[in-house]
């Protein structure tokens, strides 16, 4: 078996993924792609989100497409830019809504991993990019190990809450169970998609915590 750095309860669940020829592909041209050029997140962090985030912790999961692409941004959980890092615009969106769902302040980091710790996995379908070229990576074959880490979640897990937003992520939907789980759609928090209307007003945290609460189980402190 190959020997990949993840978290035991995910390797637990994924494991056999590791073994199909997929996945040693993807791994070679992954390797081969941070040996030619600059390439992101840091290697240590391209499982970053399921190592913060152990299988049995998991409460909601955040579907994102692929990581930032430029220098300093992309630390391997969705949307997540590291401390001191300005803070992108899909992200300023999210924490907007939050403000007018929950009254709670603006944050000024976009480190988002204290949701991380508290069993929110920020997924990106693709977990590689090329430095400056959105979605480079996209046709190596991440998006079919992150497809069996959503589908291990809905068999294996209930009264989880999904948050697909934009196109992409609600193509996932047919990976999830919506009678085991709560699956929560609206459109794409980037300027594009929000200014048109559709992602503000979402209600999409305190949704989220309601439904938690209602399962027995603590919301997130977003």
């Amino acid at each position: 078996m190959m020997d990949v750095k993840i978290e035991p309860t995910w390797k637990q669940q994924l494991g056999a993924e590791f073994d199909k020829p997929y996945f040693a592909t993807l791994a070679e041209q992954v390797r081969q792609a941070y040996a030619a050029g600059p390439c992101f997140p840091p290697k240590k962090l391209v499982f970053n989100a399921f190592n913060l985030c152990p299988f049995d912790e998991v409460k909601v999961v955040i579907m994102g497409q692929d990581p930032y692409h430029e220098p300093g941004q992309a630390m391997g959980l969705s949307f997540s830019v590291p401390e001191g890092v300005a803070i992108p615009p899909s992200l300023q969106n999210i924490f907007k809504e939050i403000q007018a769902d929950l009254g709670k302040p603006l944050p000024t980091s976009g480190d988002l991993t204290r949701w991380a710790s508290q069993g929110v996995l920020l997924l990106n379908a693709t977990l590689t990019v090329q430095a400056h070229v959105a979605n480079s990576h996209q046709g190596l074959g991440w998006s079919v190990f992150t497809d069996a880490a959503i589908r291990a979640l809905s068999a294996h897990r209930e009264h989880l809450v999904f948050m697909l937003w934009g196109g992409y992520a609600r193509s996932k939907r047919s990976l999830i169970d919506g009678q085991r789980h709560l699956i929560l759609e609206s459109v794409h928090p980037s300027p594009l998609s929000a200014n048109r209307g559709g992602w503000f007003g979402n209600h999409h945290f305190s949704k989220c915590n309601a439904y938690l609460q209602s399962h027995g189980m603590t919301g997130i402190d977003w």
